[in-house]
């Protein structure tokens, strides 16, 4: 298809950096799980770290959707607004699961990095879904803007972690 065919190295290079950084931070997750010797909070790990995997899964899957071979736009639209209503029913879950995990007290920025953003990312795809018709171009860059944002809010949140668990949980650790 014509229209996304200008968009075929963004996702190859959006897709390939988020399943490379899916596994990165399966590797990095278990580096710090050897570490905390025993003092893992299952509940501060699904409000942070599971997100992270998702929003870098929701890249991939997206990537996968819009490099695919299509004849029309229909079926991607829809695809796409799919992922995006997921994505908002999943902010709904991140939101309640940080409130309701008592390891870590949020701060401005988690709150920015792990509802907000994510849910403009999501919110984002699930209307352009419906304005690809009309504004197939816009809705395409507003695709892409959401691709690249949960990628960034990715990356963040698992620079967030591993700084937090190296730099202030091995300090509190006993000698």
């Amino acid at each position: 298809m014509k229209a996304l065919a200008g968009w075929q190295n963004f996702y190859v290079i959006a897709g390939s950096s988020a399943g490379a950084l899916i596994g990165l931070q399966f590797v990095v997750l278990s580096l710090i799980t050897d570490n905390a010797r025993g003092r893992t909070n299952a509940a501060a790990g699904s409000a942070f770290a599971t997100p992270t995997i998702v929003h870098f899964g929701a890249v991939l899957g997206l990537a996968g959707i819009l490099v695919a071979p299509w004849d029309g736009i229909g079926a991607v639209a829809v695809l796409w607004g799919l992922v995006g209503l997921n994505g908002i029913a999943y902010t709904g879950v991140v939101l309640r699961r940080v409130r309701a995990q008592s390891a870590y007290r949020l701060q401005f920025e988690d709150w920015l990095f792990h509802v907000a953003l994510p849910l403009a990312a999501y919110l984002a795809l699930a209307v352009s879904s419906g304005a690809a018709w009309a504004r197939l171009r816009e809705a395409l860059f507003a695709v892409g803007a959401a691709a690249a944002v949960l990628l960034f809010v990715g990356i963040h949140n698992a620079w967030d972690a591993v700084t937090y668990h190296v730099f202030v949980k091995r300090n509190d650790q006993p000698s």
